[in-house]
């Protein structure tokens, strides 16, 4: 059973209205390591949501308003393009994180997606 399908049956009805995907969402980024991306489809697969990789990129957007800190940085999409670099202090600040941690980018791509690609549904044994 997807995650947030059965958090909706076990979870008593004050706490499901507390449930909250972006929190979800941050719990999973965090966890990413150093040098390392996912997309923001694999996170929504991992939620149990598969068609909501648009939330976990508003998920993103958020992020920059949520302690303790979400590297979002390392979440790009499907193809490894930087495409929430928009959503940062400037234009080039997501690939200057990524760079810090040894990732290549080449025209707003990272260089070996396929090998740096941290999957939480492997990653977190789901």
């Amino acid at each position: 059973m997807k995650k947030e399908n059965l958090l909706k049956k076990i979870l008593p009805d004050t706490a499901k209205e507390s449930y909250s995907f972006f929190a979800d969402v941050y719990d999973v980024v965090r966890q990413i390591p150093k040098g390392r991306v996912t997309s923001y489809g694999a996170i929504a697969k991992y939620l149990g949501t598969g068609a909501s990789a648009r939330m976990v990129g508003w998920a993103m957007n958020a992020a920059h308003t949520t302690t303790p800190k979400v590297p979002a940085h390392r979440v790009v999409n499907r193809n490894g393009m930087l495409s929430g670099k928009m959503h940062f202090a400037s234009p080039t600040q997501m690939e200057e994180m990524l760079k810090k941690e040894k990732v290549i980018v080449k025209n707003d791509i990272i260089i070996d997606f396929e090998k740096l690609f941290w999957d939480p549904a492997v990653e977190l044994d789901l």
